[in-house]
């Protein structure tokens, strides 16, 4: 089960109390104090790990609280440290305060482990608390309290390319066919309930992610449909790949006007984000309607087609637009860094779009790497 949100209140340990004890032996009058410390509470970690996807291990449990420390006892014996806690998430996970909405963590890097609430210090002996005017001290410290903090989980899936479309414009059957994701397929809205995370291998050697969410409807930053639920899962995203319909009832323009705006309502840094577009279900239509269609578009968003992306080996019986070099970062964010008519089940300009995605992400994380050295 597909699990992006959990709430949950989480404690560390108390710390454990000193000891207030005296050395009683035979022969030995005056023993004096011998109280040890108590142990310190334990701790609670968040840790980062790829083999996960989902917050699901986390689900119906309401309360997670680290050990006590043990009080200490006497022959200056220290009472034993509590366990820690250890919670595995997800890359792309948010620790979020639930009262104030602040964002405490973000847990990004596979491997990190980073402590969350620092376990109570455990209260020193009465060993400690001697001297030469006090040379019998009754008195041995408790432990300091635990933290207890009510935390929200946000998973944020973290993907090299984000796939926004309306329901049933073929993203399930793309990322089916580019990577190594199997989602269910069918022919009706809303077959997609949850994301899915596929790896698209570009050669023997490198590759990239790809995300798909549900379909996004006119009304979905509003909490329309599945949208806004999982909006978020593209936040993350380098690229952007919009993903239109030919065969649709509704125009190709408004389609890719109405994602726009829905992106750009969620989250105005998205809607500045590279993006490219998909053309999808062109076997359903003959060439030259879907080269009308095409060109109509094209036109209607300020572009001029037949701009063939020779480099990528695109089938040249369909007009498309882009560019021969890898050179997006001369493209205008807001404009699509190439428009490619798709076919996933007619494996019609599927290798290409392979290759061009790869490029665009691939200069899109330059560009990232360089913004960050700056």
């Amino acid at each position: 089960m597909f699990v992006d949100n959990v709430e949950l209140t989480i404690s560390s340990g108390k710390g454990g109390a000193g000891c207030v004890s005296f050395w009683t032996e035979k022969f030995v009058i005056k023993g004096g104090p011998d109280g040890g410390d108590g142990g310190r509470g334990g701790s609670v970690f968040f840790r980062v790990d790829n083999n996960t996807d989902t917050l699901s291990a986390l689900r119906g449990k309401n309360v997670i609280k680290a050990e006590n420390g043990r009080p200490g006892e006497g022959r200056k014996c220290y009472g034993r440290k509590g366990k820690d806690v250890v919670i595995t998430v997800p890359p792309g996970t948010q620790v979020v305060d639930a009262e104030t909405d602040e964002v405490l963590l973000d847990l990004l890097e596979e491997g990190d482990k980073v402590k969350f609430l620092e376990g109570g210090k455990g209260g020193l002996g009465n060993l400690h608390f001697k001297s030469s005017t006090n040379q019998r001290p009754t008195y041995a410290q408790p432990g300091l309290p635990g933290i207890t903090k009510q935390i929200r989980l946000e998973l944020k899936m973290i993907a090299d390319v984000g796939l926004v479309g309306f329901p049933n414009v073929g993203k399930s059957t793309l990322i089916s066919t580019l990577s190594n994701a199997r989602p269910q397929v069918a022919n009706y809205e809303f077959t997609t309930l949850t994301p899915k995370l596929g790896v698209v291998q570009v050669g023997e050697f490198d590759s990239f992610m790809m995300a798909d969410i549900p379909g996004i409807i006119e009304g979905a930053s509003d909490g329309r449909g599945l949208g806004l639920e999982f909006l978020k899962h593209i936040e993350r995203t380098k690229t952007l790949l919009f993903l239109i319909d030919a065969s649709n009832y509704r125009e190709m323009r408004y389609q890719y006007e109405i994602l726009q705006e829905e992106v750009q309502r969620y989250s105005a840094e998205l809607a500045t984000r590279n993006h490219a577009i998909a053309i999808t279900k062109i076997d359903a239509l003959p060439i030259e309607e879907v080269n009308h269609l095409t060109e109509t578009f094209l036109e209607a968003i300020g572009l001029k087609a037949n701009r063939v992306l020779k480099k990528y080996k695109v089938d040249e019986n369909y007009l498309s637009y882009g560019f021969e070099k890898e050179e997006w970062e001369k493209q205008d964010a807001l404009k699509p860094g190439f428009v490619l008519p798709v076919s996933s089940v007619g494996q019609f300009n599927i290798e290409p779009l392979r290759y061009a995605l790869a490029a665009f992400a691939k200069e899109e994380n330059r560009d990232q790497d360089k913004g960050s050295e700056q």
